[in-house]
C-alpha cells in the first residue's frame, strides 16, 4: 500500500515538475522573438530588460529538471532516457542563455553601430576588438550546448519528448552558425579595417551583363584602402588596361584543363572559375605586375549589390565634370537602388558609343557610391542588411592574402570557395560563361532546379535542369548597339547568345549524362577539388529557349541537396526554383 502511494505521489511530483519545465521553456519562444525585435530596432535597454526575464525562465526550468526526483527518474531504466533528454534541453536552454545571450546582450549595449561604419573621419575599432572575447566565450557556450543535444538518441525517446528535442536542435543550430558568424566577424574585422596599419584592396566591380561564373566579367577596378577604418578609393582603371600577361600567371591544372589558360592571362577572364580564391589571388598577381602596387586582398560587388547599398544610402548625385558632361546622352544625373542595374547593365551601352567612356562612366558611379559610403552616408542596420543581402546571394566576394585571416573567411560563403567549410554536404553548382563576346546577358532569363530520384542501390542521383530564354528583342541585331551583340564576333550572329552552362557535383559524384532539349548531347567531364564537373555550349537567338540537364550519381551525401549559381540580373529566387523529390528523403 505504501507503495503504491508513494508511486503515484512521486509521479503526481514528476508531472508537476514537467509542467513547470514546459511553461517556462514555452515562455522563452516569446522572449525570444522579442529580443531579436529589440536588437534590429536597435534598443539596447529593452533587449537587455528581455534577456534577463529570459534568464529568469531558463533557469526555472533548469531547477525543476535538477530536482532529485526527476534525477532519479531520469537513471530508470526504458523510461529515464526521456526525462534525461528533457533535463538535457532545460540546461542547454538556460546555459544558452546565461552563457550566451546575456553576453551578447552587453556587447549590443556597448556598441554604437553607426560610429563602427568606415568612413572618411575613420573609425574608433577598439569597440569590436573589446568585443570578440565575449563573443567568442558566447559561441563557444552555445555550440557546447548544441553538440550535447545532438548526442542524444531521439529514435528512443517518447514522441512529447522527441519532437521539442528536434525544436531545439534546429535552432541551437541555426543560432550556433551565426554566433560562429559572429565571433569571425569580431575577430578579423579590425584587422581588414586597418587598425593595425593601412590595408588596400583591389575593389573589382563583375558586370553582369557578361557573365562569368562568379558573377560577370571584371568591370571597373579601383584600390579601395582602410586605415584605421578610414575609407578612401584611390586611381581607377579596367580589366581592358590591365592587358595580357605574358608570360601567362601559373593556375590549378584541373581549373585551366576546364576554362583554358585565359585564366592567367587576362584580367577579364580570371573568374571563369567560380572559386574566387583562385580569380582573386589571380587578379592581386595581374594588377600588381602591372601596377607595381600590393593590394592585400580583393573585394568583388556587382552592380545589383550596389543596388542594395544605394537603397540603404539614398541616392548619389553624379558630380564628376567627365560624368556630368556623360549624362547629356540620356544617362541619370542620380542613381538610387531602383535605377542603377538597368544604368550600368543597359542603357549605358546604348548611350555612350566609345568603350573607353562606358568603362569611364561604370568606374566613376562606383566611385559616387564608395564616396556617399565615406561620407558616412547610410546607417549602419540599413548597410549591414544590403551587404549582408548580397552576400547571401553571392554578389559580395572577399578574399585576404593574409592566411590566417582567409581561413577563417573561407569557412563562409563570403569566401566565393567551391570547396571547404562553407560548402554544404551536398551541394551543386551551375555557373555561366558567356562565349558571345559581348553584353547579351542582360536580356536572357535563366532558371534552375534539383530535381532528386533514388536508384535503388543505396546511391542517389540528381538531375539538374537548367532553362535559358534569350528575351532580346527579335531585331536585336538591328536595334541594340554592336557592342552588346557582338556585332558577329566569335562566330555568334548578332542577337544571339553563346554561354559555357557549367554544373558541378558534390564530392566523390559522377557527372553521367547531358541532355539538351531532350536529346543526348555531348558535354565535357573533369573534375575540380574531387568533385564532378559537367560543360557543355548553348546558343540561343532572340527568342529562342533551351532546357539543359546534367545527371549527377553515386551520390554518397544523405543531405538534402543545395545548388549555388552565378548571381545574373535576375533576382535569385526567381532563378533557383524549389527541389522535386522524387521520394528519396533525406537521412536522419
Amino acid at each position: 500500500m505504501l507503495t503504491a502511494v508513494l508511486t503515484v505521489a512521486s509521479a503526481a511530483w514528476l508531472s508537476t515538475r514537467a509542467t513547470i519545465i514546459k511553461d517556462e521553456l514555452d515562455a522563452t519562444t516569446h522572449l525570444i522573438s522579442e529580443l531579436k525585435d529589440n536588437i534590429a530596432a536597435d534598443r539596447p535597454q529593452e533587449a537587455a530588460a528581455t534577456s534577463e526575464k529570459l534568464r529568469a525562465h531558463t533557469a526555472a526550468a533548469r531547477q525543476a529538471a535538477g530536482d532529485p526526483l526527476w534525477t532519479l527518474a531520469a537513471s530508470t531504466p526504458w523510461i529515464g532516457a526521456n526525462f534525461s533528454a528533457v533535463a538535457e534541453v532545460a540546461r542547454s536552454a538556460d546555459d544558452v542563455s546565461t552563457l550566451g545571450v546575456a553576453p551578447l546582450v552587453k556587447v549590443f549595449e556597448s556598441l554604437n553601430w553607426d560610429s563602427l561604419l568606415p568612413g572618411s573621419g575613420g573609425t574608433d575599432l577598439g569597440p569590436i576588438h573589446a568585443a570578440s572575447p565575449s563573443v567568442s566565450a558566447a559561441a563557444h557556450a552555445v555550440r557546447a550546448s548544441a553538440e550535447r543535444l545532438g548526442n542524444i538518441d531521439a529514435d528512443s525517446l517518447w514522441p512529447q519528448v522527441a519532437e521539442p528535442l528536434t525544436r531545439a536542435r534546429e535552432q541551437l543550430q541555426a543560432v550556433t552558425g551565426a554566433l560562429d558568424a559572429t565571433a569571425s566577424v569580431a575577430d578579423v574585422a579590425p584587422g581588414m579595417l586597418g587598425s593595425d596599419g593601412q590595408r588596400n584592396y583591389l575593389l573589382m566591380i563583375q558586370n553582369n551583363a557578361e557573365s562569368r561564373a562568379s558573377g560577370g566579367i571584371p568591370g571597373a577596378l579601383a584600390v579601395l584602402t582602410l586605415d584605421k577604418g578610414k575609407l578612401t578609393l584611390g586611381a581607377q582603371s579596367s580589366a581592358a588596361e590591365v592587358g595580357i600577361m605574358s608570360p601567362t600567371f601559373p593556375v590549378d591544372p584541373e581549373q585551366q584543363q576546364i576554362y583554358s589558360p585565359r585564366l592567367g592571362m587576362y584580367m577579364q577572364d580570371v573568374n571563369l572559375t567560380p572559386d574566387f580564391p583562385t580569380a582573386a589571388s589571380t587578379a592581386q598577381a595581374m594588377w600588381e605586375k602591372k601596377t607595381g602596387q600590393h593590394v592585400d586582398g580583393v573585394i568583388s560587388l556587382d552592380p545589383v549589390a550596389l543596388g542594395y547599398v544605394l537603397d540603404a544610402t539614398g541616392p548619389v548625385k553624379i558630380r564628376s565634370p567627365e560624368l556630368l558632361a556623360l549624362t547629356k546622352t540620356g544617362l541619370p544625373a542620380e542613381l538610387n537602388g531602383k535605377n542603377v542595374v538597368a544604368t550600368l547593365l543597359s542603357d549605358v551601352y546604348a548611350k555612350i558609343e566609345r568603350p573607353q567612356l562606358q568603362d569611364l562612366y561604370f568606374a566613376g558611379v562606383a566611385k559616387e557610391i564608395f564616396a556617399a559610403l565615406s561620407s558616412g552616408t547610410g546607417e549602419a542596420k540599413g548597410l549591414i542588411e544590403s551587404l549582408s543581402r548580397g552576400t547571401a546571394e553571392g554578389r559580395v566576394l572577399v578574399w585576404s592574402g593574409t592566411s590566417a585571416e582567409q581561413d577563417i573567411i573561407a569557412k563562409y560563403p563570403l569566401s566565393g570557395s567551391i570547396a571547404g567549410p562553407s560548402n554544404s554536404p551536398a551541394q551543386f553548382g551551375v555557373y555561366f560563361n558567356d562565349g558571345t563576346g559581348a553584353k547579351m546577358d542582360y536580356y536572357v532569363k535563366r532558371t534552375v532546379q534539383l530535381v532528386e530520384e533514388c536508384t535503388g542501390d543505396g546511391y542517389r542521383q540528381v538531375k539538374v535542369r537548367i532553362t535559358s530564354t534569350n528575351a532580346a528583342p527579335a531585331d536585336a541585331a538591328a536595334s541594340l548597339p554592336e557592342y552588346v551583340t557582338g556585332g558577329g564576333a566569335f562566330g555568334v550572329r548578332a542577337g544571339s547568345v553563346r554561354t559555357n552552362v557549367i554544373a558541378y557535383g558534390p564530392t566523390q559524384a559522377d557527372v553521367e549524362t547531358a541532355l539538351v532539349d531532350g536529346k543526348k548531347a555531348n558535354f565535357s567531364a573533369q573534375h575540380h577539388a574531387n568533385r564532378p564537373v559537367g560543360t557543355l555550349t548553348v546558343t540561343l537567338a532572340p527568342g529562342q529557349s533551351s532546357e539543359v540537364e546534367f545527371t549527377f550519381g553515386k551520390i554518397v551525401q544523405h543531405t538534402d541537396p543545395t545548388v549555388v549559381v552565378t548571381p545574373t540580373v535576375q533576382a535569385l529566387k526567381e532563378v533557383i526554383l524549389p527541389p522535386e523529390n522524387a521520394g528519396c528523403g533525406a537521412s536522419k
